[in-house]
């Protein structure tokens, strides 16, 4: 199939680029490099450019001959949607209206879309299934929703086939030690914590310790990166035109913030200092999926399933890339 990935130089991009590539599908990767590195993209796969550039999507989707789109474009750090929304709302719903109004320009009728847990906001029941209530608390999680409702939108009037995939906390990297997690500035916990165990930084900050959770630390579901690359490739290939896929990606596992410092000491056998810190804004206390729908709808299963072996796929990277992409030791 050919495939165009928006923001496929990204972390979650990237990996998917990667897999559908040695999967022998053709693949464009259309990014504008604010967050993404192109020695994360297949040789000669990369074109530069911007989602509110609306001509010149019409004209890679036309000249590239793309049947469907994966969309991981997008502004994703929950503390600054809060600092800066404005940003969130115009990169989030502006840009990705402007891929879809290309789409339908140029007669692309299927598309997966990288959506996320934080549209259900502070869920009433954990595990989160796909039928719990989509109630936002950040601007991220809301820029998120509104697309996933105009997605369902499109393809009610326009034909549109989508899958709006919920996943949770994308996690580790490539078993190929090719590609990994590298943001600037960083702002997840794993490898922030595993540059504490590099040594660069002096200790990792816990952003409270006073949540309604077993040890007072948030709890997240950590899915590796390998597994939503996966289940990506597995909802492109079920996609027809109008059809509508919801599904959760996780492993159905929380880890708190603490276990997940447990886990990173346990594999760097560094002791890794760790201090409190106040609570973050936008942080819900617990969010851990359900995602037995996404297993039976695409026969999907995660294959990195505890803590220890997602942060086990990360550590071998930043080990082989300390300073990120680029600089290899």
């Amino acid at each position: 199939m050919r495939v165009l990935l928006t923001g496929g130089a990204g972390y979650v991009g990237s990996h998917a680029a990667g897999m559908l590539h040695r999967g022998g599908h053709e693949i464009w990767v259309y990014d504008n490099l604010s967050e993404g590195h192109p020695q994360a993209v297949p040789e000669g796969r990369l074109i530069v450019g911007d989602l509110q550039d609306g001509p010149k999507l019409q004209t890679v989707l036309r000249e590239q001959q793309i049947a469907a789109v994966m969309h991981f474009a997008a502004s994703c750090y929950v503390g600054v949607s809060v600092t800066d929304p404005a940003a969130y709302y115009q990169n989030n719903i502006v840009g990705t209206l402007s891929l879809l109004d290309a789409m339908r320009a140029a007669e692309v009728d299927k598309i997966v879309f990288s959506s996320t847990c934080a549209t259900y906001g502070v869920p009433e029941i954990v595990p989160i299934t796909e039928r719990e209530k989509q109630d936002p608390i950040n601007p991220y999680g809301f820029t998120k929703l509104a697309i996933e409702h105009a997605l369902a939108d499109y393809s009610h009037a326009y034909g549109l086939g989508y899958a709006a995939l919920r996943y949770f906390n994308a996690s580790g990297a490539s078993e190929e030690i090719s590609i990994g997690e590298d943001h600037t500035p960083e702002t997840h916990l794993i490898p922030l914590v595993l540059q504490v165990a590099l040594g660069q930084r002096e200790d990792i900050k816990i952003f409270g310790d006073d949540y309604p959770t077993p040890d007072g630390t948030c709890i997240r579901d950590y899915i590796h990166v390998d597994d939503l690359a996966t289940a990506h490739i597995l909802a492109l290939e079920s996609l027809e035109p109008r059809s509508q896929l919801r599904l959760n990606l996780g492993t159905g596992r929380g880890a708190s913030v603490l276990e997940v410092i447990e886990a990173c000491r346990r594999i760097t056998g560094h002791p890794i200092p760790a201090t409190v810190e106040a609570r973050r804004a936008g942080d819900p206390p617990e969010l851990v999926a359900d995602a037995r729908l996404a297993n039976q709808t695409l026969g999907w299963q995660p294959r990195y399933d505890t803590i220890e072996s997602v942060v086990a796929s990360a550590w071998k990277w930043h080990q082989a890339h300390p300073h990120g992409f680029g600089q290899v030791e």
